[in-house]
């Protein structure tokens, strides 16, 4: 027998861990007509209590050929938006064609069923990535009327290879791109330029397509898909579904030890919560920051159940091979799993009807992303339930400070930035390899600005990429040029994990590898930990070996920060705060080994990889002398005090900015040799930027408010991963000086 939600909330917040209950009540639902009648082969696809509001007018606006944003709950029925005109393309005469493109492969499995399950005749829908067989393909191309596919595959597989999908685009009547919300800083930037390269291959083979968004609750939807395709696009907010009642725990870890401020684990809190909840004969998901955290809260969990129900808990996370991942959706979708830990791979639509309750893992970074991830259960409307774990750092705690702010707090707005040099240029030499590039095509890029095009023509010739014959630009280089542009890092390149035998473990990106794969390092695949023992720079490839060792590793590196240009500065009370340009070049020198339960640091190693370099966007705060004088601080003090200065402020920065704060570095000195003076430097973490670093200058003292709050309220003594330490941080969180901190960010703000 089941226990009931409020019975085991009740039991699991006997500990005192409990910090808030909001109770979200059910709502019915409001339904809607299409304002004409859908065909017949279509219409019987219309769910028995008919449209609800919000779908009646997304899927009016798509079939007059508006494009359109919906954004609206999880389980609102987003894909019947885009389902049924697609459908209805399908049976027209002539039939249209529709691109689906999707973030996740498992979002695009999920819908490939959705789609094949509807029996319309003539539709025709196949997934075209990574993962599609090489016969499949040429299948798919000849046949298939519906694709979907990836932003990735888009890239490399279908745009630069045009002349193969010549019908298909000309009759390509949508273009959808559901769970929108994801395509934001350098990724949505890339992909902004992805939909102007298709829509400049489909005015080439006589076709306009009207474009589709889906995407959970965040702010300015339309302003956003906008953006990312260069046209006119109608927002729908209003949503019209029904829903269950949701019950939604805030959960702090309890203290360890009240001086030093530390917590329990909030890893292993979340695993406690899903074992309770398949102890109790629920079906849940946990959702990981990390893919460490998503294996160790599986392996927590696993370790508490009893062996009956261990198998019935499993990992989920990017870098696990195909065939791996399809099993495990495999089994979440036919309810042979009770639980499921993962990262932000599973957050998107996929439809797992059955789940009961959702854990948070520490706050996802955004409000969007929170109630996207909570959305995951009860998406059938039966009663749900909705943990939030909170993490040690200063957001989670401020938002367990503020409990009003989780449910009150409306979803940020995503941002985009097309017009990074670092982005556009690739993107625009990219489409001269697809079709020599004319001046008329500035029309596709209009929407970035007078001459925004036309400059980045004339840079891609000044450098030796495009060649410019009878007023036409031809990309001068060899291949496709697709290959070599990542769409999220600046680089496609990946690592892969190799054991002895040579057979392949796992991947991770290029950008990452120094700090995750260093010779030394213990990683974690499917349970398994594994200790590297060599990484080969030249094949880009790490060897390991199985390891079972009681411990992790974390590695140090050495930051160095120039500032190239200054575009704007504004007082922040006794300091100044600028935006402009910087150069930052990290090298990993070393590692620490730490004990997996304690902490206790084992042994220290030292290494030599190549440094790296970026050029980014920043804004950075300056203080000066005076400053620090009446702030007590003697010049000792005045490192420590700008680190955690700086570290509370990354922490708390996604308040201000849709970002998480992996997205962002920063540096901290008592003399910088541009400004002369103390500086705290907060830097986007992509080339060019993403626009973060100009939301972050736009908060200004609001973000320097916040920053002293979260560190004045933390009730530890010398400093904690609450307030100023910091897990990403490459100097091991030293020195830190937390008064230091309060009294510098206390006197800039005259309080």
């Amino acid at each position: 027998m089941r226990t009931e939600l409020d019975d085991l909330v009740t039991e699991l917040a006997d500990g005192g861990q409990l910090v808030h209950l909001e109770r979200i009540p059910a709502r019915p639902a409001r339904t809607a007509s299409p304002a004409r009648p859908l065909p017949p082969a279509v219409a019987r696809l219309v769910p028995e209590g008919g449209l609800w509001t919000h779908q009646a007018a997304a899927i009016d606006l798509a079939r007059d050929g508006q494009s359109v944003a919906v954004a609206t709950g999880t389980a609102s029925g987003k894909s019947l938006c885009y389902q049924l005109p697609i459908a209805e393309a399908a049976v027209d005469n002539p039939p249209g064609t529709a691109l689906l493109v999707f973030p996740t492969k498992a979002l695009a499995q999920d819908q490939l069923r959705a789609l094949a399950t509807m029996e319309v005749p003539g539709l025709v829908p196949v997934t075209y990535d990574g993962d599609t067989p090489a016969n499949e393909r040429t299948w798919a191309r000849r046949h298939a009327n519906v694709v979907l596919t990836n932003p990735d595959m888009l890239h490399v597989g279908i745009l630069p290879h045009h002349g193969r999908w010549a019908t298909f685009l000309m009759r390509l009547r949508y273009v959808v791109l559901d769970e929108v919300h994801t395509l934001r800083g350098v990724f949505g930037s890339h992909v902004a330029h992805l939909l102007r390269r298709l829509r400049r291959l489909c005015a080439h083979y006589g076709s306009d397509p009207t474009f589709v968004f889906g995407s959970a609750t965040i702010g300015k939807p339309a302003e956003l898909a906008s953006a990312l395709c260069g046209l006119p696009v109608t927002e729908v907010d209003d949503d019209g579904s029904p829903r269950g009642e949701r019950l939604f725990a805030l959960w702090n870890p309890p203290l360890t030890d009240a001086r030093a401020g530390t917590r329990a684990s909030s890893n292993i809190e979340t695993a406690a919560v899903l074992n309770a909840l398949v102890t109790g004969g629920y079906r849940g998901i946990a959702f990981a920051r990390s893919r460490k955290g998503s294996e160790l809260v599986a392996s927590y969990a696993r370790r508490r159940l009893p062996p009956e129900l261990q198998t019935l808990v499993r990992p989920y996370r990017g870098g696990y091979l195909a065939a791996e991942r399809r099993e495990i959706e495999t089994e979440l979708f036919e309810g042979r799993l009770a639980g499921v830990v993962a990262t932000s791979a599973l957050e998107l639509g996929i439809d797992v009807g059955t789940l009961d309750a959702c854990i948070l893992d520490g706050f996802p970074g955004t409000i969007a992303s929170m109630w996207q991830q909570a959305g995951r259960a009860g998406r059938s409307r039966q009663r749900s339930l909705a943990v939030l774990v909170a993490g040690e750092d200063q957001l989670d705690q401020w938002l367990m400070a503020h409990p009003t702010e989780v449910f009150t707090r409306p979803p940020e707005p995503a941002v985009v930035n097309p017009s990074n040099p670092f982005v556009l240029l690739p993107h625009v030499a990219c489409a001269a390899y697809e079709k020599p590039v004319v001046p008329e095509d500035e029309t596709f890029w209009a929407d970035l600005g007078d001459g925004v095009f036309e400059d980045a023509v004339r840079q891609l010739v000044v450098d030796d990429r495009l060649r410019v014959r009878g007023g036409r630009g031809f990309y001068a280089g060899r291949g496709a040029p697709a290959s070599s542009v990542g769409l999220r890092t600046g680089s496609s390149a990946e690592y892969s994990i190799v054991d002895g035998d040579g057979r392949l473990i796992g991947t991770v990106d290029e950008s990452r590898a120094y700090g995750l794969v260093h010779p030394g390092a213990l990683y974690l695949h499917q349970g398994q930990q594994y200790r590297v023992t060599e990484l080969d720079l030249e094949h880009r490839a790490a060897i390991v070996e199985p390891s079972r060792a009681d411990e992790y590793t974390q590695a140090r590196t050495d930051t160095d920060i120039r500032i190239i240009s200054t575009d704007d500065t504004v007082g922040i009370g006794r300091a100044r705060l600028s935006l402009g340009a910087v150069e930052v070049t990290e090298q990993v020198v070393g590692f620490q080994r730490k004990h997996l339960f304690t902490g206790e640091v084992l042994g220290i190693e030292d290494l030599d990889l190549p440094p790296t370099r970026l050029v980014t966007r920043a804004f950075w705060y300056t203080v000066g002398d005076d400053v620090l004088r009446d702030a007590r601080l003697v010049p000792a003090r005045v490192p420590g005090t700008v680190h955690a200065a700086e570290h509370a402020g990354i922490g708390i920065l996604p308040l201000f900015t849709i970002c998480d704060r992996w997205d962002v570095g920063g540096v901290s000195t008592n003399w910088q040799p541009q400004t002369a003076i103390a500086t705290i430097v907060i830097y986007d973490g992509y080339p060019g930027g993403a626009g973060i670093a100009e939301l972050g200058f736009g908060a200004g003292r609001r973000h320097v408010e916040a920053t002293l709050e979260v560190i004045s309220n933390c009730r530890c003594e010398a400093g904690c991963p609450s307030c100023v330490q910091s897990p990403k941080c490459g100097n091991w969180n030293e020195p830190l000086d937390k008064a230091g901190a309060v009294a510098l960010l206390s006197t800039i703000l005259g309080v």
